[in-house]
């Protein structure tokens, strides 16, 4: 199984979650108006605003685990978004509280609907020993 990018890595994800850990009415959808950092977050994180999210027209392909986010259970938000390579999961493998805040702006940005990814560098390769056994191979070759 590959590894599944980290919702809680992307920028501004991770303070949001704490304050939603001590502030728990800030993880409310409802309330989000109230708490401009919810903005900052998603701005930050995905290029777009919750407003801008809300008003973005959804494709005819849209996947259907990706319907209705805002009525799904965390749960199940867990499950759609695995299957689309996303971690939305605290390091103890709870769902983040903020989740459904930024679910609907993680899924027009996965799809490429609005807004965008991060970008994230690809791991360093190991060194390969190629270069020695290119080296083996040369001396051999001049043996002969």
């Amino acid at each position: 199984m590959t590894d599944l990018r980290r919702l809680q890595d992307l920028p501004g994800i991770d303070d949001l979650e704490l304050k939603a850990l001590m502030k728990p009415r800030l993880a409310d959808p409802d309330q989000r108006h109230d708490h401009p950092e919810v903005d900052a977050a998603t701005l930050a994180g995905f290029g777009i605003t919750q407003d801008q999210a809300e008003e973005a027209e959804l494709p005819s392909d849209w996947p259907s685990e990706l319907m209705n986010l805002h009525r799904r259970s965390p749960a199940e938000l867990v499950e759609a978004f695995a299957a689309h390579g996303w971690d939305v999961t605290d390091r103890k493998r709870k769902p983040l509280r903020v989740l459904p805040l930024m679910a609907l702006p993680l899924a027009l940005a996965l799809r490429g609907v609005a807004g965008s990814l991060p970008f994230v560098a690809e791991p360093d390769h190991k060194e390969t020993d190629w270069g020695s056994n290119l080296a083996a191979e040369a001396a051999r070759f001049r043996k002969r």
